[in-house]
C-alpha cells in the first residue's frame, strides 16, 4: 500500500512539473544586429537559409526560448512537438519544384506559430513571441532547425 501510495505521489509531482515547466517560459530577446534587415514585411520564405551567421544566432536563440519545451539541440523528450520533422513530408518529394513549395509552406506554418503562439481551448500550450521577435530572428531559428536532421 505504501508502494502505491509513494508511485502515485510521484507521478503526480512528475505531472505537476511537466504542467509547470510546459509553457512557462519568459521570452528572451535575440540580437541580430549582425543579420542583413529584413524590413518590416513579413518574409513567406527563409531567407537565411544556410546562412551561418544566421545558424549561429539561431542556435542561440533557440537554446533561449525554445529548447525548455522542444529539447535539447532540438531533440525533443515528448512535452512539445519535434521541431527536426517539421520538413519530414518535404523532403520524399522528387519534384525540386513541389519540394520547394512544400518547403516554403513549412516555413510559413513556422513562422505563423513562433507569431501566434498555440493556444488550444484558451490553454497556452506556446506563447505568442510576436512582442519580441523580430523576423531576423524568427528565420534565424527556422536555420538553425534545419541543420538539425531528424534521424529515425
Amino acid at each position: 500500500m505504501l508502494v502505491r501510495k509513494l508511485a502515485l505521489f510521484s507521478l503526480l509531482l512528475t505531472v505537476t512539473g511537466l504542467v509547470y515547466s510546459h509553457g512557462d517560459v519568459t521570452p528572451q530577446a535575440v540580437d541580430v544586429s549582425t543579420l542583413p534587415k529584413l524590413g518590416d514585411t513579413m518574409l513567406d520564405k527563409n531567407p537565411f537559409e544556410g546562412n551561418k551567421e544566421a545558424i549561429r544566432i539561431g542556435a542561440s536563440a533557440y537554446n533561449q526560448n525554445c529548447a525548455r519545451c522542444h529539447g535539447l539541440e532540438v531533440i525533443s523528450g515528448g512535452i512539445a512537438p519535434d521541431l527536426r520533422k517539421l520538413n519530414m513530408d518535404c523532403e520524399g518529394l522528387a519534384n525540386p519544384k513541389k519540394k520547394a513549395q512544400c518547403i516554403g509552406d513549412m516555413d510559413v506554418y513556422f513562422r505563423n506559430s513562433v507569431l501566434g503562439g498555440k493556444v488550444v481551448d484558451g490553454r497556452v500550450y506556446m506563447p505568442s513571441f510576436a512582442a519580441v521577435f523580430s523576423q531576423e530572428a524568427i528565420w534565424a531559428i527556422r536555420s538553425y532547425i534545419e541543420t538539425r536532421k531528424y534521424d529515425e
